[in-house]
């Protein structure tokens, strides 16, 4: 199996700042116009193939994501790309800001629609089962539908609650009508 050598966030910000390295960011869009490594260059996981990664000048390519768990799944996948050793960005970006480095953040886009997908469901969970307890039982039915809804998600990777939120207000310009939801 093919590794991805993981480096250390201080050893990619000397990289990066010598010009030996570019940091590849293989989250999605929506993840990555909201938080990122300045100067990191967007390859979204779900348009990898279509993406150049290979650097004419020979500078190293260095992987990162939001924890590292992606770029760990998919390391043979993203190792596949580069001529020789390829690298991660140990813990991804929240490593990178755990040891201190600068993230160029712009909090007028979007939270990720993953993250607004989990926190509406994780609510109205949590509202149907606090109002079967203090109301009626059959509140609880909201919570199993979400639950049904998160599981049917899972097995058939479409997402209704993700297509949904995708067209509210906040997300029209982040995602637009033809978004990609889960």
């Amino acid at each position: 199996m093919t590794v991805l050598t993981p480096l250390k966030p201080a050893d990619v910000a000397a990289r990066l700042k010598s010009r030996a390295a570019v940091l590849v960011d293989i989250r999605e869009p929506d993840e990555f116009a909201r938080e990122h490594v300045p100067g990191a260059v967007p390859a979204p996981l779900s348009r990898f193939e279509e993406m150049q990664t290979a650097l004419p000048d020979g500078r190293q390519i260095i992987y990162t994501c939001r924890t590292g768990n992606r770029t760990g799944v998919n390391c043979a996948r993203l190792a596949a790309r580069v001529p020789g050793e390829a690298f991660v960005l140990e813990g991804g970006l929240d490593g990178w800001k755990a040891a201190g480095l600068a993230v160029q953040t712009d909090r007028s886009k979007p939270i990720e629609l993953m993250r607004q997908v989990q926190m509406t469901a994780g609510g109205l969970i949590l509202l149907g089962a606090a109002l079967g307890l203090v109301v009626h039982p059959a509140f609880w039915g909201l919570s199993a539908f979400v639950g049904a809804g998160l599981f049917f998600a899972g097995a058939t990777g479409f997402c209704g609650m993700a297509r949904l939120l995708a067209v509210m207000p906040w997300n029209r310009a982040a995602y637009g009508s033809t978004a990609k939801a889960a």
